[in-house]
């Protein structure tokens, strides 16, 4: 039987003394995987660090809303750096809303909120949501997101039957702790008959909310498994059932490496291709991925991001390729920390390294990263498939709206500028006049032209 903890906090002083041992508890209970949420700047910090030093534990970083009233800019962008420069990192949160003990203003919490679910949708990460008696407020919010839907777990569930329909029709996850085996849950386990169980997901919320069997004591992930005989009992399923169907949404959602991976690297005629995510800024409905994650008999899907030290010993002997290329099926400046680090490995041992991209980098990380590739990365290959603002938000439908357009102009410009080759692509499917058109403007800037054929990859 293998379980999963959707949400312990390893991080806080109630873990500081004996962590190794509720981890090794933990273990011989079953428990696969342990996902430890950030509530601070801080309390993310040491989550990553936890979870770098144990294979089983995954992190996330974000900001809850009990700390909005004393949030700062300098914090959402302490958060982003994080989801972008470290590993294993795998959602944001723990964030949402709470008019439960008001310890903060209820309009910082919605503005805090806000700028953390803009971040979950520019880096396409899964959000970790806290609702406290603010169901309708968290639904406006949500439902007020203009690019790509947010997708995430809704934790301790608390709700009626009337959010959670809200919730499940938005297709979020649920789940609930320790309380859903108390004698006076009825009415929340209730609310679970409502729930699919390929909805369902299970936490502890360690260290609170110690399920009924160690009530009083302090929580912690092997406790998970008494959840087990409330949920086989409300389906109708055995134990081993439910823990194999919440295992799997764990890992549909959080991408938790529980399963095969695809190929991390992969080779074609004379360059290795890094497969490094596949989370992407961009929805293009001519996308390759659309159609199939194979690229010439290549297996790309990914059930968990590989790590720079994972794609560095893949890789083997640089200087046995032409060229090592960052492409995949994502965006791979979406982890612009690991793309340095592997990319610097590369240099320093003879290799050349190109980035295809769909150049919206400088969006990702709100900053120029030209100057932070120069001298790590030779080529750059930036696909633009469309003329202008309009077109470009119509056929990519990027999580930046019309911005985006601009900004892997300024991209491509600030490569050249930078000394780092730097081409321009588009598909023929643009047709003559325009791919004509975007020649001209690739050559202005300094960059060189390729037009490339729908569907053919590789």
């Amino acid at each position: 039987m293998r379980l999963v903890d959707t949400h312990c906090h390893l991080d806080l002083e109630q873990f500081g003394a004996d962590l190794e041992e509720v981890l090794e508890r933990a273990r011989s209970a079953g428990v696969r995987r342990i996902i430890s949420p950030g509530i601070s700047v801080a309390s993310s910090e040491n989550a990553i660090r936890i979870a770098a030093e144990h294979e089983e534990v995954f992190a996330s970083a974000g900001v809850h809303p009990h700390e909005a009233d004393k949030i700062t800019a300098k914090d959402i962008s302490a958060v982003r750096e994080m989801l972008l420069l470290r590993e294993k990192v795998i959602a944001v949160g723990e964030v949402g809303l709470d008019n439960f003990k008001g310890y903060s203003r209820p309009e910082n919490q919605r503005k805090l909120f806000s700028e953390m679910v803009l971040l979950a949708g520019e880096l396409d990460l899964p959000v970790i949501l806290h609702c406290r008696e603010a169901g309708e407020d968290l639904i406006e919010e949500l439902s007020s997101v203009r690019h790509f839907p947010p997708r995430g777990v809704v934790h301790c569930f608390s709700g009626d039957i009337g959010m959670l329909e809200k919730i499940l029709d938005m297709g979020f996850y649920v789940s609930f702790t320790g309380n859903i085996t108390f004698p006076k849950s009825g009415k929340l386990r209730e609310v679970v008959r409502h729930l699919p169980p390929e909805r369902l997901m299970l936490e502890t919320d360690s260290p609170y909310i110690a399920p009924q069997p160690v009530r009083g004591k302090r929580n912690e992930p092997a406790n998970v498994r008494y959840l087990l005989d409330v949920y086989s009992g409300i389906y109708g399923l055995t134990a081993e059932d439910v823990a194999r169907i919440t295992t799997h949404n764990a890992q549909q959602l959080f991408h938790l490496g529980l399963e095969p991976n695809g190929a991390i690297v992969y080779p074609i005629r004379d360059v290795l291709y890094l497969n490094m995510t596949g989370r992407c800024t961009n929805r293009c409905g001519f996308c390759t991925r659309n159609l199939s994650t194979y690229v010439k008999g290549h297996n790309l899907h990914l059930t968990k991001e590989p790590s720079a030290w994972e794609l560095i010993d893949a890789i083997g002997e640089v200087t046995r390729y032409r060229e090592i290329t960052f492409c995949g099926l994502g965006e791979p400046t979406l982890r612009l920390g690991a793309l340095k680090e592997v990319a610097s490995y590369v240099k320093k041992n003879g290799g050349r390294i190109r980035l295809n991209t769909n150049g919206e980098g400088n969006l990702i990380a709100r900053r120029s990263i030209a100057p932070e590739l120069s001298g790590l990365v030779d080529s750059v290959s930036v696909s633009i498939n469309a003329l202008d603002e309009k077109n470009y938000e119509r056929t990519c439908r990027p999580v930046f709206g019309q911005k985006a357009y601009a900004a892997v102009v300024d991209f491509v410009k600030e490569c050249v500028e930078e000394g780092i080759d730097s081409e321009v692509t588009c598909l023929d499917m643009v047709g003559r006049q325009a791919a004509s058109s975007i020649k001209e403007m690739a050559e202005r800037l300094g960059a060189t032209f390729r037009l490339r054929h729908l569907n053919v990859v590789g």
